[in-house]
C-alpha cells in the first residue's frame, strides 16, 4: 500500500490506524498528511491518525490539499517537513497522488531535478504531469 518514490519518502492513499502500526515497523518517522477534513464519509480522521501516530513515536503535520490545486504555503510546508524529518516519511492523501504532486514541487522548489522527480514519481505508480510546468518554475527559482 505504501508506494515508495525515494529511499524516504512513501506515498499512500487514506491510511487506517493499523496502517500506522505497519508504518512504524518499517521506520517511519513523520507521517504527513494532504487530506482535508472531511473530503469524504468513509475517512479516518487527521486527529485519530496523529494519537496513533505520537502512540507509535512517529511525528505527525498536516498539510491539506484540496482539489482546488495548490498554494506555495503548502509547498514550502512540505519542503519544511521533509527537510526537519527525522527519518523515513509517509505522506497520504485520498489516492496518494496529491502527496506525491505536493512532494515533487517541495522538491523542485529546493532545486529538484523535475525529470528525476517525474522519472521517481512514475515508478511508484504516480503522474506528475499536471504539475510539470511548475515544478519547473520552481526549480527555475530555486
Amino acid at each position: 500500500m505504501f508506494r515508495k518514490l525515494t529511499d524516504n519518502i512513501y506515498a499512500a492513499p487514506q491510511i487506517s490506524l493499523e496502517d500506522v502500526t505497519e508504518a512504524a515497523k518499517i521506520g517511519v518517522k513523520l507521517i504527513i498528511n494532504n487530506r482535508p477534513e472531511g473530503e469524504s464519509d468513509d475517512q479516518i480522521p487527521g486527529a485519530d491518525i496523529e494519537t496513533a501516530a505520537r502512540a507509535a513515536g512517529i511525528d505527525y503535520v498536516a498539510i491539506p490539499v484540496t482539489h482546488a490545486g495548490f498554494s506555495e504555503p503548502q509547498v514550502v510546508a512540505m519542503a519544511k517537513a521533509l527537510d526537519g524529518a527525522a527519518g523515513p516519511v509517509l505522506a497520504y492523501c485520498r489516492s496518494g497522488t496529491r502527496s506525491t504532486l505536493l512532494w515533487a514541487l517541495s522538491e523542485a522548489s529546493q532545486g529538484g531535478d523535475p525529470d528525476s522527480l517525474t522519472n521517481m514519481a512514475a515508478k511508484a505508480g504516480y503522474d506528475v504531469s499536471p504539475v510539470r510546468p511548475l515544478m519547473d518554475m520552481l526549480k527555475a527559482r530555486a
